[in-house]
């Protein structure tokens, strides 16, 4: 009898992240077995339908380690030119973020950097990056344009963002986050180049089908809640779902706008008011928590968590990996940060790096171990799901599989 599966593991302790009444849906003695790129089970391993033998092509024992869904990274900037390690030694020299930005710094810094670095060049310095990821177990990269500022350099980020993508074969989804700053060609007409993104850059990712999501940064060192506005409404009338940058560093009703256009996800939200808990969670929308901002930044506002709970909003956490403000290449550090700075338990955690993550992409597909899903998993060198989060830095990941398939780290 020919087996019918590509794959079995046997003797894993599975965090399925089901709800199934079992703190992180967890099955002791549990086994997961695949088929063309999907889960066909996942559960006890006394449950198996026949003889493992007999079962798939290829039997393994997880020898009682760990496995979880991969993990999903569901906000970074992991494509753009050049670094800005010089101006974190400025600014712990004592050179304030509004000197390095008069001089020439900040945002504009990467753009310059992004914009003079050919497709190549750009693909170049940002493989490492999403390397770096992967060997975390990341299996699900979300990554935003908003370096290049002008049509032709937020297509070529997120067209290299795609190759990313196929290059690992991780799964890979776009957004297009034009109104992220003003770029200096634009300086003191921030109408004007939101008049761009709308009438110009939108629609041109949006035709080339280079977007899967649109993005904004809505805050008083970027772009208001009116221009923000116009870029959803744009977005909208595209077809494509939008995110928010909201709320991280003043209330300006942030949340409450992504949850008016029933947003996948508003992130940071660390200044987010009642008003814009009540809306996310009538939206339905995730909060995304960003650890690595907070930590980099020394902020000290917390995010409304007990608020989140009680409205029963769904949390992700992600890396915000950028160059400026949270070059931070681990997801499962970022998950550590949230349950010490933001007070998370581990298996909130766990949910905001895979089934909440996943939920803030728009993905059903994949985010638990349950059968008719993505055969997205990964083995740990570890027992306990806590252990993700309690040890600080380490390579963790054993065997990283996307789609079924063990991937080169």
């Amino acid at each position: 009898m020919t087996p019918e599966w590509d794959g079995l593991l046997l003797d894993a302790r599975l965090a399925t992240m089901q709800a199934n009444g079992t703190p992180y849906g967890l099955v002791e003695h549990g086994a997961i077995g695949w088929k063309d790129g999907t889960i066909v089970f996942a559960g006890a391993q006394s449950a198996l339908p026949g003889d493992p033998s007999g079962l798939a092509a290829r039997v393994e024992s997880a020898q009682g380690a760990l496995v979880t869904p991969g993990l999903v990274d569901c906000h970074t900037h992991l494509v753009f030119g050049g670094d800005r390690a010089h101006e974190f030694e400025q600014r712990l020299e004592g050179t304030s973020y509004e000197e390095i930005a008069r001089s020439g710094g900040g945002i504009a810094s990467s753009v310059r950097a992004t914009r003079a670095a050919d497709d190549d060049a750009l693909f170049a310095q940002s493989l490492p990056r999403a390397k770096a990821l992967l060997a975390d177990g990341v299996t699900t990269i979300e990554i935003k344009s908003g370096y290049g500022l002008d049509v032709d350099s937020e297509l070529r980020m997120l067209r290299v963002a795609r190759r990313l993508g196929e290059t690992l074969g991780v799964g890979v989804r776009t957004t297009l986050l034009s109104a992220h700053a003003l770029p200096p060609e634009y300086a003191g007409r921030p109408d004007d180049y939101i008049t761009l993104v709308c009438e110009a850059i939108l629609p041109a990712a949006a035709r080339e089908g280079l977007a899967d999501a649109v993005d904004a940064f809505c805050e008083k060192i970027a772009f208001t809640p009116a221009q923000t506005r116009r870029v959803f409404e744009v977005a909208r009338a595209h077809g494509l779902r939008v995110k928010l940058h909201a709320d991280q560093l003043s209330d300006l009703g942030g949340a409450a706008l992504a949850a008016e256009f029933d947003a996948l996800s508003a992130d940071h939200l660390e200044w987010t008011g009642d008003d814009g808990v009540r809306a996310l969670a009538a939206a339905g929308s995730v909060a995304v928590l960003l650890p690595g901002a907070y930590y980099a930044l020394r902020e000290t506002k917390l995010p409304p968590i007990d608020a989140f709970r009680a409205a029963g909003v769904p949390i992700a956490i992600a890396t915000d990996l950028n160059p400026g403000t949270s070059p931070l290449l681990s997801l499962r550090l970022a998950m550590g940060m949230a349950c010490t700075l933001f007070r998370l338990t581990p298996e909130e955690a766990l949910r905001g790096a895979t089934v909440n993550a996943a939920r803030a992409l728009g993905l059903a597909d994949r985010g638990m171990l349950a059968r008719g899903l993505r055969a997205d998993f990964v083995v740990w060198a570890a027992a306990r799901p806590a252990d993700l989060c309690y040890w600080i830095g380490g390579s963790l990941a054993r065997a990283v599989h996307v789609g079924g398939r063990p991937i080169a780290r």
